[in-house]
């Protein structure tokens, strides 16, 4: 695993809590947006009012009627901005909630530096990065954790950005990236389906197409489709690289080093089946 890869997946849980927040769901749901409203809304933000098309091509992976049935109606509820505004919030409770006086420590002001850098060592490379570019245009806080936090919301969406690039360059559509996670063995098909809304029926027709590819055999991946999703995750590395590189392999440690224990933290508290961090 690359060292862009290990930073990047050490840090994740300080963006990725938001969508496990208890915080977040209340304040949501204070606006008026209540099931999946929350999660398509406040991420696609940063978009503007966008329809729902928009939130499905960069979300890529989940069921078009499900997005459906949450964009654009949350627009009609709730403005974009309150919506950001309620979500840098509770990201901000949250953290305090689960970190306690960490958030306020010399070692939290640093992180929030290295991971600022990065994340803006990038803002003139916008093309093909959408949920990145709209995420970057946003201004930044002032407390220490909510800069960490935004900061690897831009890393996050930056390095997504790029996995999307590598599926379609791969010829894999989100339901059919969904069956070769689930064929991993890392995430059960269950979940993966359930929390992205597919049909079984669906589901099983996606795994048909990846057996007559040549990618499954019986559900498991072949060595073809274990080479071929090793090729997507090392495009996704040479995509996501750039603020890694610009922080340079001594403050990527250093933020790891920083950073490791309050993602330990946070994944068993609102993350405890997320492992390898």
């Amino acid at each position: 695993m690359t060292l862009e890869r290990r930073t990047w997946r050490t840090l994740e849980p300080l963006h990725g809590m938001i969508y496990f927040s208890p915080e977040a769901s209340a304040a949501y749901e204070s606006l008026g947006l209540s099931g999946r409203m929350g999660y398509f809304a406040s991420r696609a933000a940063p978009l503007g009012p966008v329809p729902a098309e928009a939130v499905i091509a960069t979300f890529y992976n989940f069921n078009p009627d499900l997005v459906r049935r949450a964009i654009p109606a949350a627009w009609r509820i709730a403005s974009p901005a309150d919506i950001l505004a309620a979500r840098l919030e509770s990201a901000g409770a949250t953290l305090r909630r689960v970190l306690g006086d960490a958030v306020d420590s010399p070692e939290m002001s640093r992180a929030a530096a290295l991971a600022r850098r990065a994340a803006e060592s990038v803002v003139g490379e916008l093309s093909g990065r959408p949920l990145y570019a709209a995420h970057a245009a946003l201004p930044w806080p002032e407390a220490p954790h909510l800069v960490l936090w935004h900061a690897q919301t831009l890393l996050r969406e930056y390095r997504g950005d790029g996995h999307l690039a590598a599926l379609l360059a791969a010829g894999l559509s989100g339901i059919e990236a969904l069956v070769t996670h689930a064929a991993t063995g890392a995430v059960t098909a269950e979940v993966l389906r359930g929390t992205r809304g597919w049909p079984e029926a669906d589901w099983a027709a996606a795994v048909q197409r990846l057996e007559e590819r040549g990618w499954l055999a019986e559900g498991a991946l072949t060595e073809e489709g274990r080479r071929r999703r090793e090729e997507i995750e090392e495009a996704t590395d040479r995509m996501g690289m750039a603020p890694y590189t610009a922080l340079g392999a001594t403050g990527c440690e250093e933020l790891r080093s920083l950073a490791r224990p309050w993602s330990k933290i946070v994944v068993a508290e609102l993350m405890p089946w997320a492992t390898g961090r």
